[in-house]
């Protein structure tokens, strides 16, 4: 992975809705440390910090570093809790990392060649079903996004999760669940007939109005 992400939190005693409100009031995010075997640690970050890194994609799919003291907690984003209409991110989950026991990670999917797809070409439409898929892996083959190529993908198309290429050491858990939820990712349907004809009749009755 070529990004690396690494910031300084603190270890906090106290809990409850006025703590954290306390917290937040100073800048601070309430969040915890947890996983592999070890007792979960109470911590709070800088919120501007966590702020600016959740807006890079690869933040959400990489091994995090979080700094305590002298000790570095090897660590993956696992939940966030949002405010649901400011800004502001209420508490966040951190999954502490064993190199040696396969971790459950949500990992961004990019589509390639969509423009030029022979679909796309004959005029079909690209429909997402999926934006990310969840991966099992050991951490050092935690890929940071995982590429779905469109190209040969004519009208009527699908591709599933199961003819995703994935990199070496890493599976979709969904695909060894009974019964198997093999999800279309993307489709090319085919255009609506009439479709281009409505929309520049819409488009002439608005410019008349």
């Amino acid at each position: 992975m070529s990004n690396s992400f690494e910031f300084e939190a603190e270890l906090r005693d106290d809990t409850g809705k006025g703590a954290s409100r306390r917290l937040r009031h100073a800048g601070l995010v309430p969040g915890i440390i947890y996983g592999a075997h070890t007792d979960p640690v109470m911590i709070t970050l800088p919120h501007n910090e966590l702020i600016h890194n959740l807006e890079q994609e690869a933040f959400y799919s990489h091994i995090l570093s979080i700094k305590l003291g002298s000790k570095k907690e090897k660590v993956v984003l696992k939940d966030l809790q949002r405010h649901p209409s400011k800004p502001f991110v209420l508490h966040a989950d951190f999954l502490r990392i064993d190199e040696k026991e396969t971790i459950r990670v949500h990992v961004p999917l990019h589509f390639m060649n969509e423009e030029s797809a022979v679909g796309v070409k004959a005029g079909g439409r690209i429909s997402h079903t999926l934006t990310d898929v969840e991966v099992s892996c050991l951490p050092k083959n935690l890929p940071e996004f995982i590429e779905v190529d469109l190209a040969a993908m004519e009208v009527g198309q699908a591709i599933h999760l199961s003819e995703i290429n994935l990199p070496e050491g890493v599976e979709i858990p969904a695909l060894a669940q009974v019964p198997t939820h093999d999800l279309a990712v993307v489709a090319i349907h085919a255009p609506r007939a009439g479709g281009d004809e409505e929309a520049e009749a819409e488009g002439e009755e608005e410019a008349e109005s």
